[in-house]
């Protein structure tokens, strides 16, 4: 039976497939980025039939549904983001920039889940089996049940699979990996999305879950097809600056759980830890100055104070600047436009920034009265009545609106000794729990809340 090669023209940047070469690329629009591509040997001449050992179509209702059992990572912050636990036969692609800690919290989760009697199989493509003891004697990664190998062959990973029969596989990096009937250079299009077909193939058939480290370009986004992030069940993106103590780990996509949740880690000597109470470390640091106001926020199930900072300040420049890296441009312009209109103070003429402490970015609309508050207290130079929490959706009209969750951001308050809680004030009727030293304080419009959290005296 002939064979044939078949070849295509593939884009580096988006994984977009043209016959013919493409100056530009019709899916991310990028330039010179089309490379020829020998993807696979096809045979011709013949046609297959037959499902072989294939499963078959079957009725919905004849399913059975199961519990997925979980089992532990080690990490209470890693099970928190994976929806309560990691789960057989999944694949967990973890992302982030380099240095940031992604090769140190797989050696830890691997040791740990080893220390549970599971055989656990490490591959990596980027450095020696050598240089894997050195890191993980620093991290005290050490248990019997860990196995290590350097490997960029799939054939022979599989083979390794095959003969160990891990729990847990972790893949050091995907754009290291290759397959041999495949002529393209490792790291490419084709490699990357083969590579990770197989090995999710490899997860579904022997019920092994598979942790997968990637790569990111420049601007922070995946490196590779976008298709990779289609193949995987959970993608995980680890967040942070390589200089900064701590990091932040986010899901943007999990089947097995919510995309909410947040994971904090903090760098030390002997790796990546658990912040098990991130209040306290976003607040540990913060000063009473106008322009701060602390604002419950939820990630997932979790209440968050963070620190916002505004600094409101006179400008020659026309049109003033509106920045912000942790709240959405847009709704910080709408938030302004509903003080100027509704409160009548005159912001058209003055520069604008916004900043969360630690980096969190804040999107749910229970920050809005926060934000207005911060922003009126740096232009008016009045600081925030002391101990005060401040959250609620803001209407166009200047109305403040009720939100999900009021009772556990205001026990997260409590807990953290704030004795003062500016909330909507139908979310006040609707607290069912009695909170004892503290002040819930209710409110219908932006301005009974800037009169009082800005008391006169």
């Amino acid at each position: 039976m002939a064979k044939k090669k078949k070849t295509s023209f593939v884009c580096q940047s988006c994984g977009y497939e043209a016959a013919k070469w493409l100056g530009r690329c019709p899916g991310c629009g990028e330039w010179n980025t089309m490379r020829e591509e020998i993807l696979a040997e096809e045979e011709t001449g013949g046609i297959r039939l037959g499902l072989g050992d294939k499963e078959k179509p079957r009725p919905i209702m004849e399913v059975t549904v199961e519990d997925l059992p979980r089992f532990s990572s080690g990490s209470a912050e890693l099970n928190r983001v994976l929806g309560g636990g990691i789960i057989p036969g999944s694949m967990v692609l973890l992302v982030g920039d380099p240095g940031v800690g992604k090769s140190s919290l797989t050696l830890r989760v691997s040791a740990e889940v080893a220390r549970q009697g599971r055989a656990v199989l490490y591959v990596t493509g980027e450095e020696s089996t050598r240089q894997i003891r050195m890191r993980a004697d620093r991290l005290n990664a050490l248990a019997e049940k860990l196995l290590v190998v350097s490997e960029t062959n799939l054939d022979t990973i599989a083979a390794h699979v095959a003969e160990v029969n891990p729990t847990l596989l972790i893949i050091d990096s995907i754009q290291t990996m290759y397959r041999s009937d495949i002529a393209s250079a490792p790291g490419s299009v084709s490699q990357v999305r083969e590579c990770a077909a197989e090995i999710l193939r490899i997860a579904k058939t022997s019920g092994i879950a598979v942790f997968v480290i990637g790569h990111v370009t420049k601007d922070g986004t995946l490196a590779g097809p976008r298709v990779l992030e289609h193949i995987v069940d959970t993608v995980l993106y680890f967040e942070g600056e390589r200089n900064a103590d701590y990091r932040v780990l986010r899901a943007v996509k999990n089947r097995f759980g919510s995309t909410n949740e947040l994971g904090i880690f903090e760098m030390r000597e002997v790796g990546l830890l658990d912040v098990p109470d991130v209040s306290r470390l976003f607040l540990s640091d913060r000063e009473e100055d106008s322009g701060t106001v602390i604002i419950p926020t939820m990630e997932g199930t979790r209440p968050l104070l963070v620190e916002v900072q505004a600094l409101v300040a006179a400008t020659p420049y026309v049109p003033p600047r509106r920045t912000s890296d942790a709240v959405d441009i847009k709704r910080l312009q709408l938030l302004l436009a509903v003080l100027e209109k509704r409160v009548h103070l005159a912001m058209g003429g003055a520069d604008v920034y916004v900043k969360v402490a630690g980096g969190i970015k804040v999107g749910e609309p229970a920050a809005d009265l926060g934000l207005c508050v911060a922003m009126s207290s740096s232009f008016a130079g009045r600081i925030i009545a002391p101990k005060t929490v401040i959250f609620g959706e803001v209407g166009l009209s200047g109305e403040v609106r009720a939100v999900s969750q009021a009772e556990g951001r205001v026990a997260e308050a409590k807990r953290l000794g704030f004795n003062r809680v500016i909330l909507p004030k139908k979310n006040l009727s609707q607290i069912k729990k009695s909170f004892s030293d503290v002040t819930l304080m209710g409110v219908e419009t932006i301005s009974e809340a800037l009169k009082a959290a800005m008391p006169r005296r």
